[in-house]
Protein backbone atom coordinates (compact mmCIF):
# COMPACT_ATOMS: atom_id res chain seq x y z
CA UNK A 1 0.00 0.00 0.00
CA UNK A 2 1.72 3.52 -0.44
CA UNK A 3 0.21 6.78 -0.08
CA UNK A 4 1.37 10.24 -0.23
CA UNK A 5 2.31 11.78 3.06
CA UNK A 6 0.59 14.63 4.44
CA UNK A 7 0.24 15.09 7.67
CA UNK A 8 0.52 12.88 10.87
CA UNK A 9 -1.43 13.87 13.91
CA UNK A 10 0.84 13.37 17.79
CA UNK A 11 -1.50 14.33 20.85
CA UNK A 12 0.99 17.09 21.16
CA UNK A 13 1.75 18.62 17.76
CA UNK A 14 2.26 16.81 14.38
CA UNK A 15 4.59 15.01 11.84
CA UNK A 16 4.42 16.57 8.45
CA UNK A 17 6.90 17.80 5.60
CA UNK A 18 9.39 20.75 6.09
CA UNK A 19 8.30 23.54 4.54
CA UNK A 20 9.31 27.73 3.73
CA UNK A 21 9.40 29.13 7.15
CA UNK A 22 10.44 26.30 9.53
CA UNK A 23 13.85 27.84 9.29
CA UNK A 24 13.83 29.94 12.33
CA UNK A 25 12.59 27.61 14.73
CA UNK A 26 14.80 25.27 13.02
CA UNK A 27 17.48 27.02 13.90
CA UNK A 28 16.66 28.05 17.17
CA UNK A 29 15.94 24.28 18.32
CA UNK A 30 18.41 22.93 16.73
CA UNK A 31 21.84 25.10 17.31
CA UNK A 32 22.27 23.02 20.76
CA UNK A 33 25.63 21.17 22.28
CA UNK A 34 23.86 18.86 23.83
CA UNK A 35 21.83 17.38 20.81
CA UNK A 36 24.81 17.40 18.72
CA UNK A 37 26.67 15.43 21.21
CA UNK A 38 24.25 12.67 20.63
CA UNK A 39 23.72 12.93 16.50
CA UNK A 40 26.68 12.79 13.47
CA UNK A 41 29.09 15.20 12.74
CA UNK A 42 27.56 16.07 9.86
CA UNK A 43 25.00 17.97 11.70
CA UNK A 44 26.02 21.05 12.24
CA UNK A 45 26.79 22.89 15.46
CA UNK A 46 26.25 25.75 15.58
CA UNK A 47 23.11 25.32 13.53
CA UNK A 48 23.57 28.83 11.09
CA UNK A 49 20.34 30.25 9.25
CA UNK A 50 22.39 29.35 6.26
CA UNK A 51 22.32 25.58 7.51
CA UNK A 52 18.56 25.74 8.13
CA UNK A 53 17.52 27.47 5.25
CA UNK A 54 19.75 24.88 2.76
CA UNK A 55 17.81 21.88 5.21
CA UNK A 56 14.98 23.00 4.37
CA UNK A 57 15.40 24.03 0.70
CA UNK A 58 16.49 20.16 0.36
CA UNK A 59 13.08 18.40 1.91
CA UNK A 60 10.68 20.55 0.95
CA UNK A 61 9.43 19.17 -2.17
CA UNK A 62 9.41 15.19 -2.21
CA UNK A 63 5.66 13.50 -2.71
CA UNK A 64 7.06 10.90 0.12
CA UNK A 65 9.86 12.83 1.85
CA UNK A 66 12.08 11.06 4.16
CA UNK A 67 12.32 13.59 6.56
CA UNK A 68 9.85 14.88 7.98
CA UNK A 69 9.75 17.97 10.68
CA UNK A 70 8.22 17.50 14.34
CA UNK A 71 5.67 20.59 15.18
CA UNK A 72 4.76 21.82 18.02
CA UNK A 73 2.66 24.80 18.35
CA UNK A 74 3.25 25.51 15.34
CA UNK A 75 7.30 25.89 15.23
CA UNK A 76 9.45 22.91 13.69
CA UNK A 77 11.12 21.80 16.96
CA UNK A 78 13.10 18.35 15.69
CA UNK A 79 13.34 15.71 12.99
CA UNK A 80 12.68 12.28 11.82
CA UNK A 81 13.80 11.00 8.76
CA UNK A 82 15.20 7.87 7.29
CA UNK A 83 17.63 6.64 4.55
CA UNK A 84 17.32 3.64 2.59
CA UNK A 85 20.61 2.24 2.34
CA UNK A 86 22.27 0.43 -1.61
CA UNK A 87 23.71 -2.14 -2.85
CA UNK A 88 23.31 -5.81 -0.83
CA UNK A 89 22.10 -3.54 2.15
CA UNK A 90 19.15 -1.97 -0.45
CA UNK A 91 16.27 -3.59 1.65
CA UNK A 92 17.78 -1.37 5.07
CA UNK A 93 16.60 2.05 5.96
CA UNK A 94 18.42 3.47 8.36
CA UNK A 95 15.82 5.84 10.59
CA UNK A 96 17.45 9.08 12.58
CA UNK A 97 15.61 11.84 14.50
CA UNK A 98 16.71 14.36 16.92
CA UNK A 99 14.67 16.98 18.65
CA UNK A 100 14.73 20.41 20.42
CA UNK A 101 15.84 19.69 24.13
CA UNK A 102 13.24 21.86 25.84
CA UNK A 103 10.37 18.90 24.50
CA UNK A 104 12.87 15.96 25.75
CA UNK A 105 11.02 13.54 27.90
CA UNK A 106 7.34 14.42 27.12
CA UNK A 107 7.22 11.10 24.81
CA UNK A 108 6.79 12.87 21.29
CA UNK A 109 9.58 11.08 20.09
CA UNK A 110 8.33 7.66 21.90
CA UNK A 111 4.78 8.55 20.02
CA UNK A 112 6.46 9.86 16.60
CA UNK A 113 8.72 6.86 16.12
CA UNK A 114 5.74 3.96 15.61
CA UNK A 115 4.14 6.48 13.02
CA UNK A 116 7.23 6.38 10.87
CA UNK A 117 8.09 3.49 11.24
CA UNK A 118 4.74 2.71 9.94
CA UNK A 119 5.38 5.01 6.96
CA UNK A 120 8.19 3.77 6.27
CA UNK A 121 7.39 0.15 5.91
CA UNK A 122 3.95 0.76 3.93
CA UNK A 123 5.92 3.00 1.40
CA UNK A 124 9.30 1.87 0.58
CA UNK A 125 10.79 -1.79 -0.40
CA UNK A 126 12.48 -1.66 3.29
CA UNK A 127 12.76 -5.40 5.21
CA UNK A 128 14.64 -3.78 8.45
CA UNK A 129 14.96 -0.76 9.84
CA UNK A 130 17.91 -0.03 12.05
CA UNK A 131 19.32 3.17 14.22
CA UNK A 132 22.67 4.12 15.46
CA UNK A 133 22.97 5.46 18.81
CA UNK A 134 25.83 6.66 20.60
CA UNK A 135 26.62 5.41 24.05
CA UNK A 136 24.85 7.33 26.52
CA UNK A 137 21.80 8.23 25.23
CA UNK A 138 19.53 6.57 26.93
CA UNK A 139 16.78 8.24 26.11
CA UNK A 140 16.70 7.31 22.24
CA UNK A 141 17.58 3.52 23.26
CA UNK A 142 14.10 3.86 25.20
CA UNK A 143 12.19 5.32 22.22
CA UNK A 144 13.37 2.84 19.68
CA UNK A 145 12.80 -0.33 22.45
CA UNK A 146 9.47 1.15 23.53
CA UNK A 147 8.90 0.92 19.37
CA UNK A 148 9.88 -2.68 19.17
CA UNK A 149 13.60 -2.13 17.43
CA UNK A 150 15.87 -5.25 19.64
CA UNK A 151 18.94 -4.08 20.56
CA UNK A 152 21.22 -6.09 17.99
CA UNK A 153 24.84 -5.03 18.64
CA UNK A 154 27.51 -3.36 20.51
CA UNK A 155 30.28 -1.62 18.06
CA UNK A 156 32.72 -1.21 20.79
CA UNK A 157 34.77 2.64 19.81
CA UNK A 158 33.20 2.28 16.85
CA UNK A 159 32.82 5.86 16.82
CA UNK A 160 34.46 9.23 17.61
CA UNK A 161 32.26 11.77 19.28
CA UNK A 162 34.19 14.98 20.60
CA UNK A 163 37.78 13.67 20.08
CA UNK A 164 36.91 10.57 21.91
CA UNK A 165 36.01 6.97 20.86
CA UNK A 166 32.44 5.74 22.14
CA UNK A 167 30.37 2.60 21.40
CA UNK A 168 28.07 2.93 19.21
CA UNK A 169 24.37 0.50 20.02
CA UNK A 170 22.96 -0.94 16.54
CA UNK A 171 19.19 -1.59 16.94
CA UNK A 172 16.90 -3.12 14.72
CA UNK A 173 12.98 -4.11 13.44
CA UNK A 174 12.10 -6.11 10.99
CA UNK A 175 9.15 -6.54 8.40
CA UNK A 176 7.84 -9.49 10.03
CA UNK A 177 8.60 -7.95 13.64
CA UNK A 178 6.71 -4.60 12.62
CA UNK A 179 3.63 -6.64 11.47
CA UNK A 180 3.04 -8.85 14.42
CA UNK A 181 2.94 -5.16 16.83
Amino acid sequence: MTTTLTTFQLSLGSLRPWREGDEESLCHHASNRNIWNNVRDFFPYPYTPRDAHSWVRSNKSYQQPNNLAIEINGQAVGNIGFTVKDDIYRYNAEIGYWLGEEYWGRGIMTEAMPIMTDYIFSNFQVNRIFACVLKGNFGSMRVLEAAGFQREAILRQAAIKNNQYVDEYIFGLLRAEHKNR
